[in-house]
Protein backbone atom coordinates (compact mmCIF):
# COMPACT_ATOMS: atom_id res chain seq x y z
CA UNK A 1 0.00 0.00 0.00
CA UNK A 2 2.94 2.05 0.09
CA UNK A 3 2.78 5.70 -2.21
CA UNK A 4 4.81 6.12 -5.06
CA UNK A 5 5.20 9.60 -6.44
CA UNK A 6 4.09 10.09 -10.49
CA UNK A 7 7.10 10.65 -13.06
CA UNK A 8 5.75 10.15 -15.95
CA UNK A 9 6.38 12.71 -18.60
CA UNK A 10 3.31 11.86 -20.32
CA UNK A 11 -0.34 13.55 -18.71
CA UNK A 12 -0.53 11.47 -15.48
CA UNK A 13 -3.26 8.66 -16.12
CA UNK A 14 -6.26 8.55 -14.18
CA UNK A 15 -6.00 4.38 -13.51
CA UNK A 16 -3.20 1.72 -14.73
CA UNK A 17 -2.91 -1.99 -13.76
CA UNK A 18 0.07 -3.34 -13.81
CA UNK A 19 0.80 -6.77 -14.63
CA UNK A 20 -2.07 -7.66 -12.91
CA UNK A 21 -2.40 -11.47 -11.66
CA UNK A 22 -5.85 -13.07 -10.47
CA UNK A 23 -5.99 -16.57 -8.89
CA UNK A 24 -9.62 -18.44 -8.04
CA UNK A 25 -8.49 -21.39 -6.82
CA UNK A 26 -6.83 -23.64 -9.27
CA UNK A 27 -8.75 -20.82 -11.71
CA UNK A 28 -6.30 -18.51 -13.16
CA UNK A 29 -8.34 -15.43 -14.05
CA UNK A 30 -6.16 -12.91 -14.85
CA UNK A 31 -2.85 -13.28 -16.59
CA UNK A 32 -0.93 -10.52 -16.48
CA UNK A 33 -3.27 -7.57 -17.53
CA UNK A 34 -1.96 -4.07 -18.23
CA UNK A 35 -4.01 -1.08 -18.83
CA UNK A 36 -4.07 2.42 -18.71
CA UNK A 37 -6.89 4.63 -18.25
CA UNK A 38 -6.89 8.34 -19.59
CA UNK A 39 -8.89 11.01 -18.20
CA UNK A 40 -12.26 12.19 -20.77
CA UNK A 41 -11.91 8.59 -22.78
CA UNK A 42 -14.33 5.92 -23.60
CA UNK A 43 -13.20 2.65 -23.35
CA UNK A 44 -15.17 -0.60 -24.47
CA UNK A 45 -14.01 -3.75 -22.56
CA UNK A 46 -14.67 -6.66 -24.76
CA UNK A 47 -14.45 -10.90 -24.73
CA UNK A 48 -16.84 -13.66 -24.06
CA UNK A 49 -18.25 -14.53 -20.51
CA UNK A 50 -15.56 -16.23 -18.37
CA UNK A 51 -12.51 -14.29 -19.58
CA UNK A 52 -11.65 -12.05 -16.62
CA UNK A 53 -13.88 -8.23 -17.59
CA UNK A 54 -15.68 -8.51 -14.23
CA UNK A 55 -13.02 -9.72 -12.10
CA UNK A 56 -11.31 -6.89 -13.53
CA UNK A 57 -13.40 -4.44 -12.99
CA UNK A 58 -14.23 -5.62 -9.51
CA UNK A 59 -10.15 -5.20 -9.58
CA UNK A 60 -10.73 -1.83 -9.81
CA UNK A 61 -13.79 -1.38 -8.05
CA UNK A 62 -12.59 -2.66 -5.00
CA UNK A 63 -14.91 -6.00 -4.64
CA UNK A 64 -11.80 -8.28 -5.28
CA UNK A 65 -7.89 -7.86 -4.41
CA UNK A 66 -5.43 -9.07 -6.82
CA UNK A 67 -3.06 -12.09 -6.14
CA UNK A 68 -0.22 -9.78 -7.55
CA UNK A 69 0.33 -6.65 -9.38
CA UNK A 70 0.15 -3.00 -9.43
CA UNK A 71 -2.83 -0.57 -9.35
CA UNK A 72 -1.66 3.04 -9.74
CA UNK A 73 -4.52 5.73 -8.67
CA UNK A 74 -4.02 9.35 -8.51
CA UNK A 75 -0.19 9.19 -8.53
CA UNK A 76 -0.03 6.57 -5.74
CA UNK A 77 0.75 2.57 -6.41
CA UNK A 78 -1.79 0.35 -4.57
CA UNK A 79 -1.18 -3.63 -3.90
CA UNK A 80 -5.19 -3.66 -3.48
CA UNK A 81 -7.68 -0.94 -3.46
CA UNK A 82 -11.16 -1.39 -1.02
CA UNK A 83 -14.17 -0.24 -2.28
CA UNK A 84 -13.98 3.27 0.08
CA UNK A 85 -10.82 4.11 -1.40
CA UNK A 86 -11.97 3.36 -4.99
CA UNK A 87 -15.28 5.20 -4.60
CA UNK A 88 -12.98 7.93 -2.65
CA UNK A 89 -11.16 8.37 -5.85
CA UNK A 90 -14.06 8.60 -8.27
CA UNK A 91 -14.60 5.40 -9.35
CA UNK A 92 -18.22 4.40 -9.86
CA UNK A 93 -19.45 0.80 -11.14
CA UNK A 94 -22.95 0.03 -12.11
CA UNK A 95 -22.59 -3.62 -12.37
CA UNK A 96 -25.10 -5.96 -14.52
CA UNK A 97 -27.12 -6.65 -11.42
CA UNK A 98 -27.29 -3.32 -10.74
CA UNK A 99 -26.74 -3.65 -6.61
CA UNK A 100 -29.38 -1.03 -5.99
CA UNK A 101 -31.34 -1.59 -3.11
CA UNK A 102 -35.46 -2.43 -3.73
CA UNK A 103 -36.64 -1.20 -0.79
CA UNK A 104 -34.94 2.22 -1.03
CA UNK A 105 -36.23 5.44 -2.80
CA UNK A 106 -34.93 6.29 -6.15
CA UNK A 107 -33.31 9.59 -4.00
CA UNK A 108 -31.87 7.33 -1.81
CA UNK A 109 -30.46 4.95 -4.37
CA UNK A 110 -28.65 7.66 -6.30
CA UNK A 111 -27.28 9.50 -3.62
CA UNK A 112 -26.41 6.87 -1.11
CA UNK A 113 -22.71 6.53 -2.41
CA UNK A 114 -21.53 10.06 -2.09
CA UNK A 115 -23.34 10.15 1.83
CA UNK A 116 -20.91 6.59 2.02
CA UNK A 117 -17.69 8.33 0.92
CA UNK A 118 -18.50 11.41 3.05
CA UNK A 119 -18.97 9.33 6.11
CA UNK A 120 -15.64 6.68 5.34
CA UNK A 121 -18.00 4.11 4.71
CA UNK A 122 -20.60 4.34 8.11
CA UNK A 123 -24.11 5.75 7.05
CA UNK A 124 -25.45 8.03 9.92
CA UNK A 125 -28.97 6.57 11.19
CA UNK A 126 -30.51 9.79 9.28
CA UNK A 127 -29.53 10.35 5.62
CA UNK A 128 -28.95 14.30 5.08
CA UNK A 129 -31.85 14.83 3.42
CA UNK A 130 -31.43 18.07 2.13
CA UNK A 131 -27.82 17.04 0.75
CA UNK A 132 -29.94 13.69 -1.01
CA UNK A 133 -32.69 15.46 -2.68
CA UNK A 134 -29.81 17.90 -4.51
CA UNK A 135 -27.66 15.48 -5.36
CA UNK A 136 -30.47 12.90 -6.59
CA UNK A 137 -31.68 15.70 -8.85
CA UNK A 138 -28.78 16.91 -10.10
CA UNK A 139 -28.18 13.28 -11.13
CA UNK A 140 -31.22 12.14 -12.15
CA UNK A 141 -31.56 15.43 -14.67
CA UNK A 142 -28.19 14.20 -16.04
CA UNK A 143 -29.35 10.93 -16.69
CA UNK A 144 -32.71 12.46 -18.33
CA UNK A 145 -34.80 10.97 -15.82
CA UNK A 146 -37.87 12.99 -13.82
CA UNK A 147 -37.03 14.76 -10.79
CA UNK A 148 -40.03 15.58 -9.67
CA UNK A 149 -41.59 14.73 -6.00
CA UNK A 150 -43.55 11.48 -6.83
CA UNK A 151 -40.49 10.07 -9.11
CA UNK A 152 -37.89 10.37 -6.03
CA UNK A 153 -39.64 9.06 -3.38
CA UNK A 154 -40.64 5.72 -5.75
CA UNK A 155 -39.60 2.24 -4.39
CA UNK A 156 -36.72 1.42 -6.80
CA UNK A 157 -38.37 -2.30 -6.49
CA UNK A 158 -41.64 -0.88 -7.93
CA UNK A 159 -39.74 0.39 -10.89
CA UNK A 160 -39.76 -1.40 -14.41
CA UNK A 161 -35.83 -2.79 -15.43
CA UNK A 162 -35.03 -0.29 -17.93
CA UNK A 163 -35.58 2.32 -15.40
CA UNK A 164 -33.87 0.79 -13.00
CA UNK A 165 -31.46 0.75 -15.19
CA UNK A 166 -31.24 3.97 -15.51
CA UNK A 167 -31.43 4.89 -11.76
CA UNK A 168 -28.51 2.14 -11.40
CA UNK A 169 -26.49 4.98 -14.11
CA UNK A 170 -27.52 8.18 -12.37
CA UNK A 171 -25.98 6.60 -9.06
CA UNK A 172 -23.20 6.14 -10.70
CA UNK A 173 -22.39 10.31 -11.68
CA UNK A 174 -24.05 11.47 -8.74
CA UNK A 175 -20.70 12.04 -7.15
CA UNK A 176 -18.97 13.77 -9.62
CA UNK A 177 -16.95 10.68 -10.65
CA UNK A 178 -13.50 10.51 -12.91
CA UNK A 179 -14.23 7.07 -14.03
CA UNK A 180 -17.55 5.35 -14.89
CA UNK A 181 -17.51 1.80 -15.08
CA UNK A 182 -20.96 0.14 -16.80
CA UNK A 183 -21.70 -3.26 -16.91
CA UNK A 184 -23.87 -4.30 -20.17
CA UNK A 185 -25.45 -0.95 -19.19
CA UNK A 186 -28.34 -1.18 -22.60
CA UNK A 187 -29.24 -5.02 -21.44
CA UNK A 188 -32.58 -3.83 -20.97
CA UNK A 189 -33.11 -0.16 -22.74
CA UNK A 190 -35.19 0.43 -25.79
CA UNK A 191 -33.12 2.33 -28.38
CA UNK A 192 -34.53 5.87 -27.42
CA UNK A 193 -32.96 5.25 -24.00
CA UNK A 194 -29.58 3.61 -25.41
CA UNK A 195 -29.67 7.34 -27.22
CA UNK A 196 -30.19 9.19 -24.29
CA UNK A 197 -27.20 7.65 -22.39
CA UNK A 198 -25.09 7.92 -25.20
CA UNK A 199 -25.74 11.70 -25.04
CA UNK A 200 -24.78 11.13 -21.27
CA UNK A 201 -21.29 9.73 -21.46
CA UNK A 202 -20.80 12.31 -24.38
CA UNK A 203 -21.37 14.96 -21.66
CA UNK A 204 -19.35 13.04 -19.15
CA UNK A 205 -16.27 12.58 -21.58
CA UNK A 206 -16.61 16.17 -21.92
CA UNK A 207 -16.39 16.88 -18.25
CA UNK A 208 -13.21 14.88 -18.62
CA UNK A 209 -14.61 11.99 -17.16
CA UNK A 210 -13.32 8.49 -18.25
CA UNK A 211 -16.21 5.64 -18.98
CA UNK A 212 -14.80 2.02 -19.34
CA UNK A 213 -18.02 -0.22 -20.59
CA UNK A 214 -18.20 -3.69 -20.54
CA UNK A 215 -20.63 -4.78 -22.97
CA UNK A 216 -21.23 -7.34 -25.92
CA UNK A 217 -23.07 -4.70 -28.57
CA UNK A 218 -20.83 -4.15 -30.97
CA UNK A 219 -22.80 -1.44 -32.64
CA UNK A 220 -23.11 0.74 -29.40
CA UNK A 221 -19.20 0.81 -29.38
CA UNK A 222 -18.62 2.26 -32.57
CA UNK A 223 -21.44 4.66 -31.96
CA UNK A 224 -19.85 5.68 -28.80
CA UNK A 225 -16.30 5.76 -30.29
CA UNK A 226 -13.02 5.70 -27.86
CA UNK A 227 -10.81 2.88 -27.54
CA UNK A 228 -11.37 -1.06 -27.49
CA UNK A 229 -9.94 -3.26 -25.34
CA UNK A 230 -10.15 -7.12 -25.91
CA UNK A 231 -9.64 -10.08 -23.29
CA UNK A 232 -9.31 -13.59 -24.14
CA UNK A 233 -8.90 -16.06 -21.47
CA UNK A 234 -7.93 -13.84 -18.84
CA UNK A 235 -5.63 -12.22 -21.03
CA UNK A 236 -5.66 -8.99 -22.97
CA UNK A 237 -5.34 -9.34 -26.67
CA UNK A 238 -5.47 -6.19 -28.34
CA UNK A 239 -5.81 -2.75 -27.31
CA UNK A 240 -6.41 0.41 -29.43
CA UNK A 241 -8.96 2.87 -31.21
CA UNK A 242 -11.90 0.93 -31.80
CA UNK A 243 -12.39 2.39 -35.03
CA UNK A 244 -9.41 0.64 -36.20
CA UNK A 245 -11.09 -2.56 -35.82
CA UNK A 246 -14.10 -4.49 -37.55
CA UNK A 247 -16.67 -6.28 -36.25
CA UNK A 248 -15.31 -9.40 -37.85
CA UNK A 249 -12.05 -8.78 -36.53
CA UNK A 250 -12.90 -8.06 -33.18
CA UNK A 251 -15.38 -10.82 -33.26
CA UNK A 252 -12.32 -13.18 -33.80
CA UNK A 253 -10.09 -11.28 -31.37
CA UNK A 254 -12.35 -12.21 -28.49
CA UNK A 255 -13.12 -16.07 -29.53
CA UNK A 256 -10.05 -17.07 -31.56
CA UNK A 257 -11.92 -17.97 -33.92
CA UNK A 258 -14.20 -16.92 -37.45
CA UNK A 259 -17.40 -15.93 -36.61
CA UNK A 260 -19.54 -14.94 -39.59
CA UNK A 261 -21.71 -11.70 -39.16
CA UNK A 262 -24.05 -12.01 -41.92
CA UNK A 263 -27.23 -13.79 -41.86
CA UNK A 264 -27.86 -17.17 -40.01
CA UNK A 265 -30.99 -18.27 -41.83
CA UNK A 266 -30.54 -20.01 -44.40
CA UNK A 267 -33.07 -22.53 -44.68
CA UNK A 268 -37.08 -22.35 -45.07
CA UNK A 269 -39.88 -23.28 -43.26
CA UNK A 270 -42.63 -26.42 -43.95
CA UNK A 271 -46.01 -25.19 -45.74
CA UNK A 272 -47.66 -27.14 -43.05
CA UNK A 273 -49.06 -24.88 -40.60
CA UNK A 274 -47.75 -25.36 -37.19
CA UNK A 275 -49.07 -22.75 -34.33
CA UNK A 276 -52.60 -20.42 -35.29
CA UNK A 277 -53.16 -17.43 -33.01
CA UNK A 278 -56.98 -16.37 -33.14
CA UNK A 279 -57.67 -12.79 -31.40
CA UNK A 280 -55.75 -13.53 -28.36
CA UNK A 281 -55.83 -11.01 -25.65
CA UNK A 282 -54.20 -10.14 -22.61
CA UNK A 283 -52.68 -7.33 -20.09
CA UNK A 284 -51.32 -5.44 -22.54
CA UNK A 285 -52.21 -7.24 -25.86
CA UNK A 286 -55.23 -6.64 -27.77
CA UNK A 287 -56.66 -9.59 -30.24
CA UNK A 288 -53.31 -10.08 -31.93
CA UNK A 289 -54.01 -12.98 -34.64
CA UNK A 290 -51.01 -14.42 -36.71
CA UNK A 291 -49.73 -17.88 -37.81
CA UNK A 292 -46.67 -19.95 -37.52
CA UNK A 293 -45.44 -22.56 -39.73
CA UNK A 294 -43.04 -25.81 -38.84
CA UNK A 295 -39.82 -24.96 -39.25
CA UNK A 296 -40.54 -20.96 -39.32
CA UNK A 297 -38.65 -18.75 -37.08
CA UNK A 298 -41.14 -15.76 -35.98
CA UNK A 299 -39.30 -12.49 -34.86
CA UNK A 300 -41.38 -10.48 -32.44
CA UNK A 301 -40.05 -6.78 -31.56
CA UNK A 302 -41.66 -3.37 -30.12
CA UNK A 303 -40.71 -1.03 -27.51
CA UNK A 304 -40.64 -1.74 -24.07
CA UNK A 305 -44.06 -1.10 -23.51
CA UNK A 306 -45.49 -1.99 -26.90
CA UNK A 307 -46.77 -5.66 -25.40
CA UNK A 308 -44.25 -8.13 -26.78
CA UNK A 309 -42.92 -9.26 -23.38
CA UNK A 310 -46.92 -9.80 -22.34
CA UNK A 311 -47.70 -11.66 -25.63
CA UNK A 312 -44.68 -14.10 -24.66
CA UNK A 313 -45.69 -14.68 -21.36
CA UNK A 314 -49.39 -15.26 -22.54
CA UNK A 315 -48.99 -18.14 -25.30
CA UNK A 316 -46.35 -19.61 -22.74
CA UNK A 317 -48.96 -19.70 -19.47
CA UNK A 318 -46.84 -17.54 -17.53
CA UNK A 319 -49.40 -14.67 -17.57
CA UNK A 320 -52.40 -16.38 -19.54
CA UNK A 321 -54.39 -14.80 -21.77
CA UNK A 322 -57.79 -13.45 -21.23
CA UNK A 323 -59.46 -13.92 -24.88
CA UNK A 324 -58.92 -15.78 -27.60
CA UNK A 325 -57.85 -19.24 -28.97
CA UNK A 326 -54.71 -21.04 -29.73
CA UNK A 327 -54.35 -23.98 -32.41
CA UNK A 328 -50.89 -26.05 -32.09
CA UNK A 329 -50.36 -28.71 -34.51
CA UNK A 330 -54.41 -28.99 -35.61
CA UNK A 331 -55.75 -28.87 -32.56
CA UNK A 332 -56.83 -26.36 -30.24
CA UNK A 333 -54.91 -25.94 -26.88
CA UNK A 334 -55.57 -23.89 -23.59
CA UNK A 335 -52.78 -22.75 -21.81
CA UNK A 336 -53.13 -21.03 -18.63
CA UNK A 337 -49.79 -22.51 -16.63
CA UNK A 338 -46.41 -22.66 -17.57
CA UNK A 339 -47.12 -26.57 -16.71
CA UNK A 340 -49.92 -26.93 -19.35
CA UNK A 341 -47.63 -25.10 -21.82
CA UNK A 342 -45.16 -27.90 -21.48
CA UNK A 343 -48.35 -30.46 -21.77
CA UNK A 344 -49.08 -29.17 -24.96
CA UNK A 345 -45.45 -29.39 -26.17
CA UNK A 346 -44.73 -25.68 -25.79
CA UNK A 347 -41.29 -24.62 -23.94
CA UNK A 348 -40.15 -21.03 -22.68
CA UNK A 349 -36.85 -18.93 -22.20
CA UNK A 350 -37.51 -16.54 -20.04
CA UNK A 351 -35.55 -13.06 -20.31
CA UNK A 352 -34.31 -13.22 -16.76
CA UNK A 353 -32.64 -16.39 -16.54
CA UNK A 354 -31.63 -15.65 -13.03
CA UNK A 355 -34.93 -14.92 -11.85
CA UNK A 356 -37.25 -17.15 -13.72
CA UNK A 357 -35.28 -19.49 -15.60
CA UNK A 358 -32.34 -21.49 -13.37
CA UNK A 359 -31.68 -23.13 -10.22
CA UNK A 360 -28.47 -21.72 -9.46
CA UNK A 361 -27.32 -23.48 -6.55
CA UNK A 362 -28.07 -26.57 -8.42
CA UNK A 363 -25.91 -28.47 -10.81
CA UNK A 364 -25.74 -28.37 -14.53
CA UNK A 365 -27.07 -32.04 -13.92
CA UNK A 366 -30.11 -31.48 -12.23
CA UNK A 367 -30.70 -28.41 -14.19
CA UNK A 368 -30.66 -30.38 -17.84
CA UNK A 369 -32.86 -33.21 -16.90
CA UNK A 370 -35.07 -30.59 -14.48
CA UNK A 371 -38.13 -31.32 -17.19
CA UNK A 372 -37.67 -34.86 -17.37
CA UNK A 373 -37.43 -35.73 -14.22
CA UNK A 374 -40.69 -38.02 -14.17
CA UNK A 375 -39.65 -39.62 -17.18
CA UNK A 376 -36.29 -40.97 -16.26
CA UNK A 377 -38.11 -42.05 -12.37
CA UNK A 378 -39.21 -46.10 -12.16
CA UNK A 379 -42.48 -47.10 -10.70
CA UNK A 380 -41.14 -46.08 -7.16
CA UNK A 381 -39.83 -42.57 -7.76
CA UNK A 382 -36.55 -43.55 -8.05
CA UNK A 383 -34.38 -41.39 -10.67
CA UNK A 384 -32.33 -43.23 -13.65
CA UNK A 385 -29.10 -41.01 -12.91
CA UNK A 386 -26.70 -42.82 -15.01
CA UNK A 387 -29.03 -42.12 -18.24
CA UNK A 388 -29.96 -38.70 -17.00
CA UNK A 389 -26.40 -37.77 -16.81
CA UNK A 390 -26.22 -39.37 -20.60
CA UNK A 391 -28.45 -36.94 -21.67
CA UNK A 392 -27.31 -34.37 -19.57
CA UNK A 393 -24.07 -35.21 -21.46
CA UNK A 394 -25.49 -35.10 -25.08
CA UNK A 395 -27.28 -31.79 -24.31
CA UNK A 396 -24.34 -29.80 -22.46
CA UNK A 397 -22.18 -31.02 -25.78
CA UNK A 398 -24.86 -29.71 -27.84
CA UNK A 399 -25.05 -26.38 -26.97
CA UNK A 400 -20.81 -26.07 -26.58
CA UNK A 401 -20.69 -25.87 -22.77
CA UNK A 402 -17.10 -24.43 -21.77
CA UNK A 403 -17.15 -27.41 -18.84
CA UNK A 404 -17.29 -31.08 -18.82
CA UNK A 405 -17.95 -31.03 -15.19
CA UNK A 406 -21.55 -31.73 -14.75
CA UNK A 407 -21.40 -31.53 -11.11
CA UNK A 408 -20.57 -27.44 -10.85
CA UNK A 409 -23.10 -25.10 -9.68
CA UNK A 410 -25.31 -23.32 -12.66
CA UNK A 411 -24.59 -20.35 -10.21
CA UNK A 412 -20.95 -20.61 -10.90
CA UNK A 413 -20.74 -21.07 -14.44
CA UNK A 414 -20.71 -17.38 -16.69
CA UNK A 415 -23.89 -15.90 -18.26
CA UNK A 416 -23.63 -17.10 -21.65
CA UNK A 417 -22.80 -20.78 -20.40
CA UNK A 418 -25.88 -20.39 -18.06
CA UNK A 419 -28.48 -19.18 -21.44
CA UNK A 420 -26.84 -22.28 -22.66
CA UNK A 421 -27.80 -24.60 -20.10
CA UNK A 422 -31.44 -23.30 -19.79
CA UNK A 423 -31.66 -23.80 -23.74
CA UNK A 424 -30.37 -27.12 -23.20
CA UNK A 425 -32.95 -27.84 -20.47
CA UNK A 426 -35.55 -27.45 -23.40
CA UNK A 427 -33.72 -29.77 -26.01
CA UNK A 428 -34.24 -32.54 -23.54
CA UNK A 429 -38.53 -32.54 -23.98
CA UNK A 430 -37.97 -31.50 -27.81
CA UNK A 431 -41.27 -28.64 -28.10
CA UNK A 432 -43.46 -28.33 -30.98
CA UNK A 433 -43.38 -24.65 -30.34
CA UNK A 434 -40.15 -22.87 -28.37
CA UNK A 435 -40.84 -19.02 -27.25
CA UNK A 436 -37.58 -17.69 -26.69
CA UNK A 437 -38.14 -14.19 -24.89
CA UNK A 438 -34.59 -12.22 -25.18
CA UNK A 439 -32.05 -15.22 -26.00
CA UNK A 440 -28.60 -13.39 -25.62
CA UNK A 441 -29.42 -10.74 -23.44
CA UNK A 442 -26.17 -10.23 -21.97
CA UNK A 443 -24.65 -12.98 -23.42
CA UNK A 444 -21.21 -12.85 -25.28
CA UNK A 445 -20.42 -12.94 -29.27
CA UNK A 446 -19.23 -16.64 -29.16
CA UNK A 447 -21.64 -17.69 -27.14
CA UNK A 448 -24.48 -16.04 -29.51
CA UNK A 449 -22.90 -17.84 -32.24
CA UNK A 450 -23.94 -21.09 -30.74
CA UNK A 451 -27.00 -20.10 -29.50
CA UNK A 452 -27.94 -18.84 -32.95
CA UNK A 453 -26.92 -21.93 -34.65
CA UNK A 454 -28.53 -24.25 -32.49
CA UNK A 455 -31.97 -21.98 -32.97
CA UNK A 456 -31.35 -22.96 -36.72
CA UNK A 457 -30.78 -26.12 -36.23
CA UNK A 458 -34.11 -26.57 -34.82
CA UNK A 459 -36.09 -25.01 -37.34
CA UNK A 460 -34.38 -27.11 -39.78
CA UNK A 461 -35.63 -30.10 -37.63
CA UNK A 462 -39.27 -28.96 -37.69
CA UNK A 463 -39.31 -26.96 -33.93
CA UNK A 464 -41.83 -23.83 -34.77
CA UNK A 465 -39.76 -20.79 -32.96
CA UNK A 466 -40.77 -17.36 -31.60
CA UNK A 467 -37.99 -14.75 -30.72
CA UNK A 468 -39.35 -12.07 -28.73
CA UNK A 469 -36.03 -9.39 -28.79
CA UNK A 470 -35.18 -5.74 -28.86
CA UNK A 471 -32.19 -6.70 -30.47
CA UNK A 472 -33.12 -5.97 -34.00
CA UNK A 473 -29.64 -6.98 -35.39
CA UNK A 474 -30.26 -10.50 -33.63
CA UNK A 475 -34.00 -10.87 -35.82
CA UNK A 476 -32.42 -9.73 -38.82
CA UNK A 477 -30.15 -12.75 -38.50
CA UNK A 478 -32.06 -15.48 -37.58
CA UNK A 479 -35.97 -15.14 -38.17
CA UNK A 480 -38.10 -15.60 -40.88
CA UNK A 481 -40.60 -12.94 -40.17
CA UNK A 482 -40.46 -10.26 -38.27
CA UNK A 483 -44.12 -8.55 -36.47
CA UNK A 484 -43.61 -5.17 -35.14
CA UNK A 485 -46.16 -4.21 -31.95
CA UNK A 486 -47.41 -0.77 -30.71
CA UNK A 487 -50.08 -0.76 -28.21
CA UNK A 488 -50.67 -4.45 -28.04
CA UNK A 489 -51.38 -4.88 -31.67
CA UNK A 490 -48.97 -5.64 -34.54
CA UNK A 491 -48.23 -2.84 -36.75
CA UNK A 492 -46.26 -4.07 -39.66
CA UNK A 493 -44.85 -7.33 -40.84
CA UNK A 494 -41.68 -7.40 -42.97
CA UNK A 495 -39.94 -10.26 -44.57
CA UNK A 496 -36.62 -10.70 -42.01
CA UNK A 497 -34.56 -10.95 -45.16
CA UNK A 498 -35.32 -7.72 -46.73
CA UNK A 499 -35.77 -5.76 -43.67
CA UNK A 500 -33.44 -2.92 -42.37
CA UNK A 501 -32.88 -1.76 -38.85
CA UNK A 502 -33.97 1.24 -40.14
CA UNK A 503 -37.58 -0.07 -41.29
CA UNK A 504 -38.20 -2.07 -38.29
CA UNK A 505 -37.46 0.63 -35.55
CA UNK A 506 -39.82 3.50 -37.73
CA UNK A 507 -42.25 0.51 -37.77
CA UNK A 508 -41.94 0.51 -33.57
CA UNK A 509 -42.64 4.29 -33.88
CA UNK A 510 -45.52 3.72 -35.91
CA UNK A 511 -49.22 4.14 -34.20
CA UNK A 512 -52.26 2.14 -35.21
CA UNK A 513 -53.74 4.94 -36.45
CA UNK A 514 -51.11 5.78 -39.06
CA UNK A 515 -50.88 2.27 -39.75
CA UNK A 516 -54.62 2.34 -40.79
CA UNK A 517 -54.54 5.59 -42.64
Amino acid sequence: MAAQAHTAQQPAALLELRNIQKWFGGVHALRGIDLTLQPGEAYHLLGENGCGKSTVIKIMSGAHAPTSGEIVLGGETFSSLTPIQSLAAGIETVYQDLSLLPNLTVAENVALNEQLVNANGRLARLFDRKRLKETAERALAAAGLPIDRAFLNTIVSDLPLASRQLVAIARAIATRAKLVIMDEPTTSLTRREVDNLIRVVERLRSENVAVLFVTHKLDECYRIGGHAVVFRDGQCVAQGPIANYSKKELAELMTGRSIDAQRYRTGKPSDEELLKVDRLAADGVQEMSFSLRKGEILGITGLADSGRNELAMALTGVAPASAGTLTLDGKAVTVRSPAEAIEQGIGYVPEDRLAEGLFLDKSIFENEIALIVSRLANSLGVVDREEGRRIAARLSEEMRLNTKNLDLPVGALSGGNQQRVLIGRWLSIAPKLLVLHGPTVGVDVGSKDTIYRVIQALAEAGMGLVIVSDDLPELLQNADRILVMNSGRVVAEVDAEQASEDQLYKAMLTTMTETVQ
